[in-house]
């Protein structure tokens, strides 16, 4: 790897006045391991200097989805771009940040970045599987410079199962249409200074989708396996300390395809896949360690380490082009009625040079971060402050040769095999140091977050003229630094109503084959709002408004850049994105032991581009792709506690355009989806008090729209589909 520079003499000095807090003396308090939340519970939100969302366990419980999409459709700010219809590979961003591969937010799993390769190669074709999720976490705000490298957005951290108290397990299974089976069961106990927890989730589906002329299914088959250890020191102990390793192996194959459909063949039959993707397959595997310390220095004072390494292989075979034309450019003129290229589609001419590249890459992730917390009074004055440092390290390698077969009679057919160069055979490293600062100050009702972010990153990639990578072909160097800085404040008017407002910069780093100069995005981010929290009530109202300095965008041929590379990355200047959020949660009704739960999120986004690019690829007026102007989600819910339960949620939202140029006045057509309303239901009934089933019925009225483009043609949402289920807790 490459070699690290010496960090700045001002952050020099940061860690040494932090390292005054080490000489505390040690002192008894406690050993727990503290959970690995970045908020907390539903009431922590209130008091936060800023948007922040829960959705616990509970919360996951009722619905019982494993699609990450369906779960955010709950956090109002969020916005999800779907895919294959089971979110394997999630298209997640938060106010207005872009939704492509979950590339510009901060993805976390208890706590720890769980990206692939969050800095060289940000877009995150890894996400561990939703339906093990123990609860999920958006933060926005000045408070999410603690949590980078992405500070523009938001942060987003999915909590695992947490080993138990006590011994205790569960095992649900559940089975639906399209032949879908899912299985999760864990286990765990504490005993004395010991505990532990077992687990696996495993799921598969033949999907909904039928190839012309192939009896192979499109659908998928995920196994997770977890396994956690903890030890915490003696309660008679000197120093007051706990250690926990957790391990995590997951694998999938499923036959997805970057092929979608053209628009006349879509309102045919919106299932169907045409023959050319017959052999589209990912097959990917997932190691991850992570390693925590906490250590006790005082009865205010604690430090907590984190060493993780996560090691992701995956190799996604799929068509790219047919006869020297890339698919999505036969797509588009199939929908410009190009009977050519719809006959090839169709299986219905013969074509020479198909080629399926394989898409194989291997990602490694590895860092260790510590953070010290520290609380005292100064006067009237109660700071609770934070620092932190991370020394990161990733990096991508793709090897991806392409074999190429020739469409004979409707059939493929192989006829030649290409060794990997240039693009095709690359390397692209980044290492990064992060420092951070973060002072949570009460001043009677006036609560105030003070943020410093600090993240300086250098990133390399080559290229090779030969597959055995005698010849390097290409060499880019980036460098970036950024000091960032946000304040948040939060007024308490009284027990039940609080005034927020927040300002904070944002960055992204741009990608490891970025050229030198390319500079990372910054924005500065301003929120004002209202919230309202009494009981089983609570309600906020957030503004939101992005002023982007510079907005970059990560070109791949998933979403190609508006210049049209898909490598690298793209500059283009100055960018808006302004918003409301709306949030609720409260009872409609109550009386004669039924419960009316309701629960709302709606968004309302407006974005567009603020300068136009020297090479016109986009202009000042142009559109930011992905980003809907209304969306929402309302479920309503009737309940008698602990005995049965049902939730309606319906969900809109509107069309959205998929590049900046669709809005132009002789902007091309094809370049919108459709707006879509979809429904949900699901129901749960207890037999004894650990032991329960439900039903669920997603897209209850089997509503299908073209709800993405990308990567290459029209997309459905996944149609109406049943499922039961059974689960045993012990």
């Amino acid at each position: 790897m490459m070699k690290r520079r010496n960090a700045p003499l001002a952050l020099c000095a940061l860690g040494g006045a932090s390292a005054l807090l080490f000489a505390e003396t040690l002192a008894a308090d406690t050993n727990r391991l503290p959970s690995v939340d970045i908020i907390g519970s539903n009431e922590d939100t209130f008091s936060l200097s800023g948007s922040a969302h829960v959705l616990s366990s509970e919360d996951l419980e009722k619905k019982e989805y494993t699609d990450v999409h369906r779960m955010l459709r709950d956090v109002p700010g969020v916005y999800v771009q779907e895919e294959e219809g089971y979110g394997l590979r999630p298209n997640i961003g938060i106010r207005g940040t872009g939704t492509n591969r979950s590339d510009r937010i901060t993805v976390m799993e208890d706590g720890i970045p769980i990206a692939p390769a969050p800095y060289a190669a940000p877009a995150a074709y890894y996400f561990p599987s939703a339906g093990r999720f123990h609860g999920v976490e958006v933060l926005k705000g000045p408070d999410t410079l603690r949590y980078g490298p992405f500070t523009v957005g938001g942060a987003l951290n999915v909590l695992s199962t947490p080993i138990p108290t006590d011994e205790a397990g569960m095992v649900q299974l559940e089975a639906g249409e399209d032949r879908h089976q899912r299985g999760h069961v864990w286990y765990g106990a504490s005993e004395g200074q010991w505990g532990f927890l077992l687990e696996t989730h495993q799921q598969s589906s033949d999907g909904f989708k039928d190839v012309d002329r192939s009896n192979r299914d499109t659908g998928f088959d995920k196994q997770d396996y977890v396994a956690k250890l903890r030890w915490t020191s003696p309660d008679t102990a000197d120093v007051k300390q706990a250690l926990e390793l957790k391990l995590s192996h997951s694998s999938e194959v499923s036959n997805h395809s970057y092929l979608g459909l053209a628009d006349r063949d879509f309102s045919d039959d919106a299932n169907r896949r045409y023959g050319l993707s017959a052999f589209d397959q990912m097959d990917n595997d997932h190691d991850g360690v992570a390693l925590r310390h906490h250590l006790v220095l005082g009865s205010d004072t604690s430090l907590e380490t984190a060493l993780y390494r996560n090691k992701f292989q995956r190799n996604w075979f799929k068509v790219a082009s047919a006869g020297g034309q890339s698919i999505g450019d036969l797509i588009e003129d199939a929908n410009n009625g190009d009977a050519n290229a719809q006959a090839i589609l169709d299986g219905d001419q013969d074509v020479a040079d198909v080629r399926l590249k394989n898409n194989n890459r291997e990602y490694t992730s590895e860092g260790i971060q510590t953070e010290l917390s520290h609380g005292f009074e100064w006067g009237s004055v109660r700071h609770d402050l934070v620092a932190g440092v991370r020394f990161h390290q990733d990096e991508v390698d793709r090897y991806q040769p392409i074999e190429v077969f020739e469409q004979q009679n409707g059939s493929l057919v192989r006829s030649g095999y290409i060794e990997p160069t240039g693009g095709d055979n690359r390397i692209e490293e980044a290492d990064a140091f992060s420092a951070w600062m973060v002072d949570h100050i009460r001043l009677d009702q006036l609560l105030l977050t003070a943020s410093l972010r600090y993240e300086d990153v250098e990133s390399e990639a080559k290229r090779y003229a030969d597959p055995g990578r005698s010849v390097v072909s290409q060499r880019v160097d980036n460098q970036v630094d950024e000091l960032m800085a946000g304040l948040g404040a939060t007024w308490l008017l009284d027990d039940h109503w609080a005034l927020l407002a927040g300002v904070h910069q944002g960055f992204a780093p741009p990608g490891a084959s970025s050229a030198e100069g390319t500079d990372p995005e910054k924005s500065v981010n301003y929120e004002a709002g209202v919230r309202y929290w009494s009981g089983p009530f609570s309600a906020d109202a957030i503004a939101f408004f992005s002023d982007y300095e510079n907005t970059v965008n990560n070109c791949s041929v998933a979403a190609p850049c508006p210049n049209g590379d898909t490598i690298g990355s793209q500059s283009f200047g100055e960018s808006q994105v302004q918003g409301l959020e709306l949030g609720l949660n409260s009872r409609l009704w109550q009386g004669n032991g039924l419960t009316a739960p309701v629960r709302l999120a709606y968004t309302y986004t407006d974005g567009e581009i603020t300068e136009t690019a020297d090479d016109l690829s986009v202009q000042d007026g142009d559109v930011l792709p992905y980003l809907p102007e209304n969306q929402l989600s309302l479920t309503l819910g009737l309940e008698r506690p602990a005995q049965w339960g049902a939730y309606l949620t319906t969900t809109y939202v509107d069309e959205v355009c998929v590049d900046n140029t669709c809005d132009r006045s002789n902007g091309p057509a094809f370049r919108s989806t459709d707006d879509y309303l979809v429904v949900d239901l699901a129901a749960s009934y207890y037999l004894r008090s650990n032991v329960e089933v439900y039903a669920k019925v997603d897209n209850l009225f089997d509503d299908q729209e073209i709800v993405a483009r990308s990567p290459d043609g029209a997309r459905p949402n996944s149609p109406r589909t049943a499922y039961m289920g059974v689960r045993v807790g012990f």
